[in-house]
């Protein structure tokens, strides 16, 4: 028989460096089985008085642009100037089959080798927003065993940014010139979310497509509103495989983090973070109690095959199930 979870004996193992502690206790806060819960929570208030010191990164641009292999060589920089690195890596969940590929160490190799590096890949198993379900439950758990140097990579770009932005200190989006990239800087939803731009893979080739896209970057951000921190992004080039601009974007954004920290910006930006992170677990919480109310699956069964006869619309069915909650459900303890 498996024995009981110890949430304090956990903890300490973690805190001891234990990278198996570690993965076993974010397995647990991953856990969508009932019994694991009330452990889980116990184990993030236990490891929340050790979190927070860490600098915390959003990776984030369309697939292709060289995010896991920028990842790789940025951390193993880091370490070399003395951080711990996490990653945190999301692949996209087949929708027929629900798998996921999870390649991200071996795309990041070197790094994984590191004693002083942890990866966990986590499949998005269909949770919208480019990061993992409970991405920032790890980040706490993470920065509980003394990572310094939390990177949060997304599937892709789009919600991403918005997603990732609500749990990092600083949001890094990577662009490649010549692929439409440049254009971007119109779309708000993206450019507004990200306090650096970086143009990858750099050395490989043109520099004067390079210097262009940068200036056309540039330009863009100036039409659109600050960030909240009052910054525009610096446009950045770099390339992973050589090593170009990788030391002058670590600098960079260890300047932002350090003016944010001492403005109070960063305390500021994370209390309003762990509000949404409240409303977060609200929702689910209630979503989840609403689905264990004794005839609430028979009800939507009946209601799906109504919706796919046509016979009621999708809202006026999940109107009826919430109206029966509200009317015959047991009041919350």
């Amino acid at each position: 028989m498996e024995r009981p979870v110890n949430d304090q004996e956990l903890l300490d193992l973690l805190r001891a460096g234990d990278r198996g502690a570690l993965a076993r206790a974010i397995t647990l806060v991953e856990s969508t089985r009932t019994e694991d819960r009330a452990v889980a929570a116990r184990l993030l208030g236990l490891a929340l008085p050790y979190s927070g010191h860490a600098m915390r990164l959003g990776i984030t641009g369309i697939p292709g642009v060289g995010k896991s292999t920028l990842i790789d060589a940025f951390g193993r920089l880091a370490i070399a100037t003395g951080y711990r690195v996490a990653v945190l890596a999301t692949d996209p969940s087949s929708a027929r089959s629900g798998g996921s590929i999870l390649g991200d160490k071996t795309r990041m190799e070197e790094l994984s080798r590191s004693d002083h590096a942890f990866i966990r890949p986590t499949p998005s198993s269909g949770f919208l927003g480019g990061v993992a379900r409970r991405t920032q439950e790890t980040i706490v758990l993470c920065e509980a065993a003394g990572y310094d140097l939390i990177l949060v990579e997304t599937v892709g770009v789009g919600q991403s940014e918005l997603e990732v932005d609500r749990m990092t200190d600083l949001n890094i989006l990577l662009m490649l010139p010549g692929a439409g990239d440049e254009l971007q800087g119109i779309k708000r939803g993206i450019m507004e979310s990200a306090d650096v731009i970086v143009l990858t893979k750099a050395a490989h080739n043109d520099r004067t497509l390079y210097l262009n896209a940068r200036n056309t970057l540039h330009n863009a951000v100036a039409f659109l509103p600050a960030r909240e921190s009052g910054r525009h992004p610096d446009v950045l080039l770099t390339d992973a495989m050589t090593g170009q601009g990788l030391s002058d974007l670590l600098e960079h954004v260890r300047l932002l983090h350090a003016a944010d920290t001492t403005s109070g910006y960063i305390q500021h930006r994370r209390q309003g973070q762990n509000i949404g992170w409240m409303h977060h677990a609200l929702r689910e919480g209630m979503i989840e109690r609403l689905m264990q109310e004794p005839g609430t699956a028979e009800q939507l069964a009946a209601l799906e095959q109504r919706v796919k006869a046509s016979a009621i619309s999708p809202f006026q069915a999940a109107n009826e199930v919430l109206e029966r909650f509200r009317k015959g459900g047991e009041p919350l303890p």
